[in-house]
């Protein structure tokens, strides 16, 4: 895992609807930055998708950058190629950018292990909270709040530390390119 206090990866992916190059850089004048691994065909995203797309847009209104990525293989996984990331940002309405990680060299240098996962970084663009949405899965009867994220996403606007007791998260593996597992995924 990325280790808390890390500064934010930088990168320069396109995003799906605009093929607008993003960066987090375009984010410099942000409270926080929310970086977030996501996919189409995963479960797991598509239990807390509606939820994404109301926190996305709630905290970009207090200042919160906020940028999704999909770094899955398409070619194994075509819900996950660009066309149908873009129909899906479209039909949930996010306010933010979805990008395309086809190298998937920012999913390695985030550390990112699965989809739905979570990078928030605080002003300095220091790693403040990594790990899970909150405690719902598909098929449990706990709802989907975003409890865990949200508390840390306040808590950093707020100017406070982020409990160092953080849970990964879970959801499907990154579908890596044959040979293009990084060592973190290996062993």
């Amino acid at each position: 895992m990325l280790e808390l206090g890390t500064t934010a990866p930088d990168f320069s992916l396109p995003d799906v609807v605009t093929g607008r190059t993003i960066s987090p850089g375009e984010f410099k004048d942000s409270a926080a930055l929310l970086v977030m691994f996501i996919c189409r065909h995963c479960p797991y995203v598509k239990h807390v998708q509606g939820e994404l797309a109301r926190l996305g847009t709630e905290y970009q209104q207090r200042g919160v950058g906020v940028i999704a990525i999909s770094s899955n293989d398409a070619s194994t996984h075509p819900d996950d190629a660009p066309e149908s990331l873009k129909a899906m940002s479209q039909e949930l309405g996010f306010t933010f950018p979805l990008c395309y990680d086809d190298s998937q060299a920012v999913a390695k240098a985030y550390a990112a292990a699965c989809t739905p996962d979570f990078f928030l970084f605080d002003r300095e663009r220091r790693l403040a909270y990594r790990g899970q949405l909150d405690d719902s899965r598909p098929k449990s009867d706990k709802p989907v709040t975003g409890r865990d994220l949200r508390a840390a996403l306040d808590a950093v606007l707020a100017g406070h530390p982020v409990s160092a007791e953080q849970t990964p998260s879970m959801g499907c593996n990154i579908k890596w390119k044959r040979g293009n597992e990084p060592q973190y995924f290996k062993g």
